[in-house]
């Protein structure tokens, strides 16, 4: 049995696609060029060195990779990991002030409760009440935007823009496998040759990890683990099981949950401040852009961990690196590399008459973008779709 296994394996990986290929680069390019910002606030707002700021993203691009890498090739399903950008966002918002060795001692103690939390069972035993037709609705409202700012961004940058359109529907029509590659080659050429990236200020450097030991404190506890495990939990956890569940994989979620926690408490010392399973950037990697057959996607996830490694491996210039790419670039090929899941999610949500209204709630919620308590919108999505199908169903 395990030469087989080897023998399917190495198969696999030869049979990698430019498809799989692509999907893990825009997974990349949309989940680093859209958030980065708000990761480099969050080491600024805690008072960061330059080469501490360089650190967090080598421990983060590492943890990632590694958790991509691993867990894909482990079920041979498409497992894609991410930094969470609320907990981000948080640690911006509230933790600012936080002394950096108490902010650690703050990082350490939330992955350990999100390794707990993975590995006991509790937060899947949690999720599995959710219907799929909401988990589906939820996922579509998470995309909605994407696909209208694709669209948007022809006001903005029309030629590049419609090129790019116009480069995704023909290839679609006669190498639909290649479709988004061939869509971001157009954008890159249009884009360069408009003098659209930026990419005077590159240069080639290495990231180094930086340790810094964690002290514990009640400001470490109650103002950034706490927030940052609930935030983490909540608003990047749940629908990322959601995306993973609408698209038909049966991705153990404890454990993956659970290995997260590990990479996270390896790699907090070093400014991993928290990982978990991505929802926006899962989905590029486990719709039909990255490859007709569902069985083949996990190598889009394992090359998007490629990616997030030599993000870790080159900090500062990979960050250049995505900073270069023209805002209307990346949210075009965000919005085509999404279209199909959009699609088959809308599809799955309202497939059943009965659960349509609960599953336009979901939708519409999580589409509004509102966002109570630190909590953003994809969890008050499902908390909507949720209350409105105990009550119809008590009705009926």
């Amino acid at each position: 049995m395990p030469a087989m296994s080897a023998t399917s394996d190495s198969r696999g990986l030869r049979d990698a696609s430019l498809s799989t290929l692509a999907a893990g680069f825009v997974t990349v390019l949309v989940g680093f060029a859209s958030t980065a910002a708000i990761v480099f606030q969050a080491a600024q707002a805690l008072g960061a060195t330059p080469a501490q700021t360089s650190s967090w993203m080598w421990a983060l691009g590492l943890g990632m990779g590694a958790t991509c890498i691993g867990l894909s090739l482990r079920w041979k399903m498409p497992v894609v990991t991410a930094w969470s950008t609320p907990g981000a966002a948080m640690l911006v918002a509230s933790a600012a002030g936080v002394p950096m060795a108490e902010a650690i001692g703050g990082f350490l103690l939330s992955a350990l409760l999100i390794t707990i939390a993975g590995f006991s069972g509790v937060f899947e035993r949690m999720l599995g009440r959710i219907p799929l037709s909401l988990a589906s609705a939820m996922l579509a409202g998470v995309l909605l935007r994407f696909g209208i700012d694709a669209f948007a961004a022809i006001g903005a940058e029309p030629a590049l823009v419609l090129v790019m359109l116009g480069t995704w529907l023909v290839a679609r029509r006669l190498w639909p496998r290649y479709a988004v590659i061939l869509t971001l080659l157009a954008g890159i050429a249009v884009a360069a040759g408009g003098s659209l990236l930026q990419v005077g200020q590159l240069r080639l450097e290495l990231a180094r990890p930086v340790w810094t030991t964690p002290q514990f404190s009640l400001a470490s506890v109650l103002g950034v683990a706490l927030p940052l495990f609930v935030v983490t939990m909540a608003s990047q956890n749940v629908p990322g099981v959601a995306v993973i569940r609408a698209s038909g994989y049966a991705v153990p979620v404890s454990p993956a949950i659970g290995w997260t926690g590990v990479a996270n408490l390896l790699l907090a010392p070093f400014g991993g401040f928290a990982l978990n399973l991505a929802a926006i950037t899962a989905a590029i990697c486990m719709g039909p852009e990255a490859h007709p057959d569902p069985a083949r996607r996990w190598q889009a996830a394992v090359w998007a961990g490629v990616f997030y490694l030599t993000i870790g491996l080159f900090g500062a210039t990979v960050a250049g690196l995505f900073a270069a790419f023209p805002h209307a670039l990346v949210v075009a090929i965000a919005g085509i590399a999404l279209l199909g899941t959009l699609g088959g999610s809308l599809a799955a949500a309202l497939a059943e008459e009965g659960e349509r209204e609960a599953a336009m709630v979901t939708f519409l919620v999580t589409a509004s973008g509102l966002a109570l308590l630190g909590i953003g919108a994809a969890f008050w999505g499902l908390v909507a779709g949720v209350l409105v199908r105990v009550v119809l169903r008590r009705r009926h």
